[in-house]
């Protein structure tokens, strides 16, 4: 049953990761022309999963040669280590770039416009605030990321020649900064954010478009081909579930599912969901551009050593190394090192729990029947201890050796090691067993009336 239960586990793994080589196709895009426009929303929270399409997208501009990229956002903001990624992409683009902000370009959608060759604005829209936060929306109050944060947006600023004290007051609200173009002051405990025309005043934005068309008009590529890039559903299912929380219980699902089904094998669902849970998190990463083969092989050669080991104990050798090795897939698979760690080990913690529930609640099946007597052998259920004497009490023998005062004596058939209460008994007089206590026999010495 065990090894039919780990065959369940271990053929869903490859069927999973079988359709990793077609998770890059993409829904078909128009036709790219060699100097078209690229138009590429950055509509959503700024995290690994937006990096992942937005590389994808500036390769295929890239590859058609295109004239212009324009990056349509409208977003809050989010992880600074994505908007970093993101910025340089941006600033390294071959191809000229356009940021055109039509809401809010908060936060870290900040830094990503900064990067970009020219910034355009519509009207109503907002540029700025740019602190940093924790996951509960608290400004982090760190001297040494504020300073990083604050360097990274006046580098930006400075290379697309833009007055760095005003990204630096973005950043940190104990600059006072002064706008006099825009006769705007912010003072200690303000954070810069600036709309769309104080921000055409203080340099941070080139023109004021209100829609797309007006913005290709400025840019005079009005009649240019337009590439409308959008996200694959493979690429949306990989944002969602390459996010703190979904990877996290992707992992829990995984670790818990597996290790309940090898432990406490029969009863299928977990194994399964276990599988599925391992494979989402793979599948996932491999469609951002994070997870390749090797860290696929590495996390499938721990699994396979933990069932070697389950099956063929290896005295915690092939556990060890299998251990080592799932870890290591998984942290390598994940946007970055901290990242995976972090997302193991707060998955751990519930999956061990649940595997100690399922463990008490089932301990008398799977490979714990191995360890646990599961019957109680009764004496009126046919079962004897090889030890217990009780039938002999009362029977006569014979001494066969000195008792002094154990030694021992031939009763009926057996010969059995006898003792006295403190008697001395010579070889060959004749015995009778008078007690039983568990293993010991205790006899004492035939009289003369007894034996005749």
């Amino acid at each position: 049953m065990l090894k039919k239960r780990i065959m369940q586990v271990v053929w869903l793994l490859p069927l999973l990761l079988m359709l990793l080589p077609f998770a890059g196709i993409h829904a078909e895009s128009q036709p790219a022309s060699s100097r078209a426009v690229y138009i590429i929303p950055v509509h959503q929270t700024i995290e690994s999963g937006l990096q992942s399409f937005l590389e994808r997208a500036f390769k295929e501009a890239h590859e058609a040669s295109a004239q212009l990229i324009v990056l349509d956002i409208n977003t809050l903001g989010g992880e600074i280590t994505a908007a970093m990624e993101i910025g340089n992409l941006v600033r390294d683009s071959k191809i000229p770039t356009v940021a055109f902000v039509h809401g809010d370009a908060a936060s870290a959608g900040t830094f990503i416009a900064l990067n970009a060759n020219e910034i355009v604005m519509s009207p109503g829209s907002v540029i700025g605030a740019a602190a940093i936060v924790d996951a509960s929306g608290r400004e982090v109050d760190n001297a040494k990321h504020i300073s990083y944060w604050v360097e990274s947006m006046e580098s930006a600023a400075k290379m697309r020649g833009r007055n760095p004290v005003i990204a630096a007051g973005m950043v940190d609200k104990n600059i006072v900064v002064e706008i006099p173009e825009a006769g705007r002051t912010f003072a200690k405990g303000q954070l810069v954010s600036l709309s769309y025309d104080d921000a055409l005043k203080a340099g941070y934005s080139e023109h004021t478009a209100a829609t797309l068309e007006e913005v290709l008009s400025f840019k005079n590529v009005q009649e240019a081909p337009r590439i409308f890039v959008e996200p694959s559903t493979a690429e949306n299912l990989s944002r969602i579930l390459t996010s703190p929380v979904a990877k996290t219980l992707l992992l829990l699902i995984g670790i818990a599912g597996v290790a309940i089904e090898l432990f406490v094998p029969g009863f299928g669902l977990p194994g399964i969901l276990g599988a599925l849970g391992f494979g989402l998190y793979f599948f996932s990463h491999y469609i951002a551009g994070f997870a390749g083969i090797e860290e696929i092989v590495l996390f499938v050669l721990g699994i396979i050593l933990l069932i070697i080991e389950v099956v063929v104990p290896g005295f915690g050798l092939f556990a060890a190394a299998g251990t080592i090795s799932l870890i290591s897939g998984v942290v390598m698979a994940s946007y970055n090192t901290a990242s995976g760690l972090k997302s193991l080990g707060i998955a751990v913690i519930p999956a061990i729990i649940l595997i100690a529930i399922f463990i008490k609640i089932f301990k008398r099946k799977g490979v714990w029947k191995k360890f646990i007597l599961s019957e109680e052998q009764k004496n009126e259920e046919g079962y004897t201890s090889s030890s217990v004497k009780d039938h002999l009490l009362g029977k006569n023998g014979v001494a066969l050796t000195v008792l002094r005062p154990s030694g021992t004596a031939l009763i009926g058939e057996e010969r059995i090691d006898v003792v006295t209460f403190g008697d001395y008994i010579d070889k060959g007089r004749k015995i009778k067993v008078t007690q039983i206590e568990g293993t010991r026999v205790v006899v004492r010495e035939l009289n003369e009336d007894e034996i005749g």
